[in-house]
């Protein structure tokens, strides 16, 4: 996952020469899935110990001193009086509400620096670079000098803790020191059960934060304004977004996970069943067993047992809530 710098984005990250290291596909192709055991690696991770290699996504800086009441003008988050050295995250909408960049960083007092999935961080840089206009701020792809791993020793209280930023070329020294190196797949079976979705993979072009989950922890929702701040106060106020993010248990007898995407329809609903969502990431959790991140239409009730069309059949699953159906309304606006 050495960054070559140039636009073709990560290449193969130098530990994939671990032992027992197995690459992982699709855009995290370039680090490793595995070394060897992801279900032993998961309870390392729960154990607090070891670290995961995320090397491939992109790694952004913005410096100069309006960068942070730049970005807070600009994204979802309340970002004027963040504190040096605090995790936090930050959407970017579109002008209807549709999230186009999720974006988790830090800032060290002097800079902001942030992470993002692979393969989006010169789409990102393109927007910023147009939105600076008079502001002081200055706007640098730092993909190809600097790797982001997660370390659980370091998760804090705070949401998307345990990132660090570590340079390219000490790499492998940061992993002998680190170690031991746990695979993308023990990490997103626990992302999948704290119920955190992935840009692009658990969202798709029409996700509005409320159905995923990122109210409150990368929405602010008393900032002011910014771009596609109307669609989220609007259906924060109605009380019901369109759809909902919701972690699946899937039946453990089929050896296959389903494919990314695959439609999702109630079970017993008879032939003229119709297709409710789609399913995003999914893994073998070490307890959980199968689940997986799905976005369900909204009037889909909570309770409902789903089929999931899988590459050998309809997969069945359960549901286990993570964004409320009726989130807003647990929340009334104070009317005069």
């Amino acid at each position: 996952m050495a960054y070559d710098g140039s636009t073709s984005g990560p290449t193969r990250s130098p530990l994939l020469g671990l032992p027992g290291a197995v690459a992982g596909d699709g855009i995290d192709a370039p680090v490793a899935a595995h070394y060897g055991s992801f279900t032993t690696e998961q309870r390392t991770l729960v154990a607090r110990e070891g670290f995961v290699d995320l090397s491939h996504r992109g790694v952004v800086r913005i410096s100069g001193p309006d960068r942070l009441t730049w970005l807070h003008s600009l994204t979802s988050q309340h970002l004027t009086d963040l504190q040096p050295g605090r995790p936090t995250a930050t959407l970017i909408l579109s002008p209807q509400g549709h999230v186009e960049h999720a974006i988790y960083g830090v800032d060290d007092g002097e800079s902001f620096t942030a992470h993002v999935e692979p393969g989006r961080v010169g789409d990102l840089i393109a927007w910023l670079e147009r939105m600076v206009f008079m502001s002081r701020v200055e706007i640098a792809d730092l993909s190809g000098e600097l790797a982001v791993a997660w370390r659980p020793a370091k998760v804090s209280e705070e949401p998307y803790s345990g990132y660090d930023f570590v340079p390219r070329a000490e790499l492998e020294a940061y992993a002998a020191a680190a170690g031991p190196a746990c695979g993308l797949w023990a990490f997103e079976a626990l992302r999948i059960e704290r119920g955190e979705a992935r840009l692009g993979l658990d969202t798709d072009e029409r996700t509005i934060p409320n159905e995923a989950g990122w109210i409150g922890s990368a929405v602010h929702l008393d900032k002011g304004c910014y771009r596609g701040q109307e669609t989220v106060a609007r259906v924060h106020t109605l009380g019901r977004p369109p759809r909902r993010l919701t972690l699946l248990h899937l039946d453990g007898s089929d050896p296959m996970l389903p494919p990314l995407g695959a439609e999702i329809r109630v079970s017993d609903a008879g032939p003229d069943s119709r297709v409710v969502g789609t399913i995003g990431t999914s893994s073998r959790h070490h307890e959980l067993g199968p689940i997986g991140l799905a976005l369900l239409k909204r009037n889909v009730p909570v309770d409902a047992e789903l089929e999931i069309a899988g590459p050998q059949g309809a997969i069945p699953a359960t549901q286990e809530v993570v964004v409320d159906p009726e989130v807003g309304m647990h929340v009334r606006p104070r009317l005069r």
